[in-house]
C-alpha cells in the first residue's frame, strides 16, 4: 500500500502543522458537485467498527460532540462484533440515502467497502477515510491518519531499545503479532516495523525462535484478546520451555495486554512488550513495569482533524493535506493528512500525557 516513506524532515514538519485551514495546494481536489460547498447544517456520516478498543469508543464521542458544535447533523454509527462488515455497509448505504455531504470511514473491512463507496460518491457525497485506508476504489477522496507506517517502525525501534535496556548483548529470541488480515494497517505497521526489526534478523541478533515470521503466520483475527493469548500459549508450549522469551512485538495495546496474561499464567519472565493506542490499562501497566512501552496516537487530535475538512468542504475549498506520494489504495494514491505517533515508555509517560486529563494522573 505505501509506496513512499515519510521522511524525517518532513515527519517534523507535521508537527508544527495547524489543525485548520485550507491549503492552496492543486494535488488535491473535491467532488465537483460539491466544489461550491453545502449548507452549514448538512449531514456528516461516521462509520465506525466494532468498538475492539478504546480509542474506537472514544472516537465516536468526540465525533457526536465535535459534529453538534460545528453546526452539522453528525450520523455516527458503529458496526456490530458478529457482522462488522455487513453492518457497515448497510449504514454507510444508509448515509447515502440520508444525503450525507461527507462519510467519513472508519473501515471495518477496507477491501470491501469499494460498491458503497462509489455509491457515495455518485450521490455527490465526498468520502474520507479515517485512521483506517479504503482500498481498491477511486471512489475515496482524502485520508486522515497518524502515521502508521512510522507507528510501525517506532515499534521496532522501542523492542530493540527493551531488549538493549535488559540484556546488554543478543541475541534475543523474540516472537512477531500482527492486526487482523482485514484491517489495511496492520500490515502497515507490521511492514514499519519490520523495516526496523528484518536487519537485526538478517545478523541474528534477533532470532525468532518459532520461525514464524511471515505476516499470515502472525496475524491475529479480529483483532481480538483471546486470539493473541491462544496463539502467545501455543508458542510458550511448543517453542519456550527451556528457551527464554525475551520480547513480543505486539501491534496494539489489547493484545499486548493478552500476550502478558499469556505469559504470567506459564510462570515465565516478563518479555519486552510493545503496544499502540495508550489505553488505560497498558498506561497502568507501562508504569507497574510491565508492560514496556505504547503508541500515543491522540484520539482527540485525529477527529478534530476529520472534523475540520469537514468544516473547510462545507465551505467549496480544499482541505489541506501534506502527503500525496505514500498511500496508493491499489487503485489511486490517495491525498493524506498524515499525523505524527509518539512512543511512550515508563520514561517519558509524564511528559507524553501532560495534557490528556484521563492519562496524565495515572503517570504520577
Amino acid at each position: 500500500m505505501r509506496k513512499s516513506l515519510i521522511t524525517t524532515a518532513a515527519l517534523a514538519a507535521v508537527g508544527l502543522l495547524a489543525l485548520s485551514g485550507c491549503s492552496s495546494r492543486t494535488d488535491a481536489t473535491t467532488d465537483p458537485s460539491t466544489a461550491a460547498g453545502f449548507p452549514a447544517d448538512s449531514v456528516i456520516g461516521i462509520a465506525l467498527p466494532s468498538k475492539t478498543s478504546e480509542n474506537w469508543v472514544l472516537a465516536g464521542k468526540l465525533f457526536e460532540d465535535g459534529l453538534k458544535e460545528a453546526g452539522f447533523k453528525g450520523d455516527v454509527q458503529y458496526a456490530g462484533a458478529s457482522t462488522t462488515v455487513k453492518d457497515q455497509q448497510d449504514q454507510i448505504s444508509a448515509m447515502v440515502t440520508n444525503g450525507a455531504k461527507v462519510i467519513i470511514i472508519g473501515a471495518a473491512d477496507g477491501g470491501q467497502l469499494a460498491t458503497q463507496a462509489k455509491a457515495a460518491h455518485d450521490a455527490g457525497a465526498i468520502v474520507i477515510a479515517y485512521d483506517r485506508m479504503i482500498l481498491n476504489t477511486a471512489d475515496v477522496d482524502y485520508y486522515v491518519a497518524y502515521d502508521n507506517f512510522k507507528v510501525g517502525q517506532l515499534q521496532g525501534q522501542a523492542l530493540l531499545d527493551g531488549l538493549a535496556a535488559n540484556k546488554p548483548e543478543g541475541p534475543y529470541n523474540i516472537e512477531l503479532f500482527s492486526g487482523s488480515s482485514d484491517d489495511a494497517n496492520s500490515s502497515v505497521f507490521f511492514g514499519g516495523a519490520m523495516d526496523v526489526l528484518q536487519p537485526k534478523i538478517d545478523d541474528g541478533t534477533l532470532v525468532v525462535a518459532s520461525g514464524q515470521t511471515d505476516i499470515k503466520q502472525t496475524a491475529t483475527a479480529g483483532w481480538k484478546a483471546e486470539n493473541a493469548q491462544s496463539r502467545a500459549d501455543a508458542l510458550l508450549t511448543s517453542t519456550y520451555g527451556t528457551l527464554s522469551l525475551d520480547g513480543v512485538l505486539s501491534p496494539n495495546d489489547t493484545l499486548a495486554r493478552a500476550i502478558l496474561t499469556s505469559v504470567e499464567s506459564q510462570g515465565k519472565p516478563l518479555p519486552v512488550v510493545t503496544g499502540q493506542d495508550s489505553e488505560v490499562e497498558s498506561v497502568k501497566s507501562i508504569m507497574a513495569g510491565k508492560q514496556y512501552s505504547t503508541i500515543n496516537k491522540d484520539t482527540r487530535v485525529l477527529v478534530a482533524k476529520a472534523i475540520d475538512m469537514a468544516k473547510v468542504l462545507q465551505t467549496g475549498k480544499t482541505p489541506e493535506v501534506n502527503d500525496t506520494k505514500s498511500y496508493d489504495n491499489g487503485v489511486k494514491i490517495v491525498p493524506a493528512y498524515l499525523l505524527p505517533p509518539v512512543i511512550v515508555t515508563k520514561a517519558n509517560a509524564a511528559e507524553a500525557y501532560a495534557n490528556d486529563p484521563i492519562l496524565s494522573p495515572l503517570t504520577k
